[in-house]
């Protein structure tokens, strides 16, 4: 129990934590949460891929971005083997990955380590095997 009388639960080590820790590290210069936010950007995050060996946050969100897009594409790809009904399943798939992507910047320039249902569990699964 805390001061307050209310229980803490104890962070978990090998978890990904819910939140960016403000004295992080970068190979990049730049702070970790514009980086994550600028990973979102799809050349940007593969650069980053290469460039960042320290900071996790970074690294977990260039990660996700390059999945997300992966996965965008290949259903692009699929609907455009449907005749009218793929045009317009495609125009609103491109919208939402547009609405994905802003939100997952606005999550990462906040700091959280915000995961994606499948995707984030993959990416995170590559960032702790590079390590």
């Amino acid at each position: 129990m805390s001061e307050n009388g209310q229980n803490q639960k104890e962070p978990n080590p090998e978890q990904t934590p819910d939140r960016l820790e403000e004295s992080e590290k970068t190979s990049v210069g730049l702070t970790p949460n514009v980086g994550g936010a600028l990973s979102y950007l799809f050349i940007i995050g593969i650069i980053f891929l290469f460039i960042e060996k320290e900071n996790r946050f970074i690294r977990f969100h260039a990660f996700q971005s390059l999945f997300l897009a992966i996965a965008i594409f290949m259903i692009h790809i699929v609907l455009g083997f449907l005749p009218i009904i793929g045009l317009i399943f495609s125009f609103l798939l491109s919208v939402l990955a547009f609405a994905i992507m802003l939100l997952m910047m606005y999550q990462a320039y906040n700091g959280n380590y915000y995961k994606l249902p499948v995707i984030g569990d993959i990416a995170e699964k590559q960032v702790d095997q590079i390590k």
